[in-house]
Formats: C-alpha cells, sequence, structure tokens
C-alpha cells in the first residue's frame, strides 16, 4: 500500500495484530471479514486495556472501559466482585 492510502478488503491472513482502538471497537465491527480469523494483541494493547480501568473515576466508568457491555469470562470471579453492572461468568479453573 502507499503510503497514506487505506483500502478496506477482506482479511487474507489467518492471524494479526489488531491494535487498541480496534479491540475497543471489536462489538460495534460492521464487517468481521476484514479481521484476521485469530487476531492477536500486543504487550501494548494489553497495557493500554489494563490501565484504562485502573484510571476510572467511577464504577460505571469502570465497568464501561473494561467490558463494553460484554460478560466477562474468567477463573477468578472474585476478582471482580463488588462492580455493579458487570456481568461476570465463573469459569472452571482446569484441574491440573
Amino acid at each position: 500500500m502507499a503510503s497514506g492510502i487505506w483500502h478496506l478488503r477482506a482479511c487474507i491472513h489467518a492471524q494479526g495484530i489488531v491494535d487498541t482502538s480496534t479491540v475497543v471497537l471489536l462489538g460495534r465491527m460492521d464487517d468481521p471479514s476484514l479481521l484476521p480469523d485469530e487476531p492477536l494483541i500486543t504487550a501494548i494493547t494489553l497495557a493500554e486495556l489494563t490501565v484504562g480501568p485502573l484510571v476510572a473515576t467511577t464504577d460505571h466508568e469502570r465497568v464501561a472501559r473494561q467490558a463494553h457491555a460484554l460478560p466477562v469470562y474468567t477463573c477468578n470471579p472474585d476478582d471482580f466482585a463488588g462492580i455493579d453492572g458487570l456481568d461476570v461468568v465463573a469459569v472452571p479453573a482446569p484441574q491440573r
């Protein structure tokens, strides 16, 4: 692609890095075929997503930054106790 020119096309990659802005907007994507089958994130995106809920000033904002109205699946449901409005789904931890 030439610098500054972007074309939307169906994704041809099985794996690809998805940046923070894309991760945040995943639930609102109109065409998932533009994304790789196996989206991956970088340590930078993980850090940015981790800091967002930490700097939130209210529980409501924390929930919005953390889950975007999606349920959180976790092996540690007690970690999310006391956060109103968050749908937490307990996942059994492997026994090995």
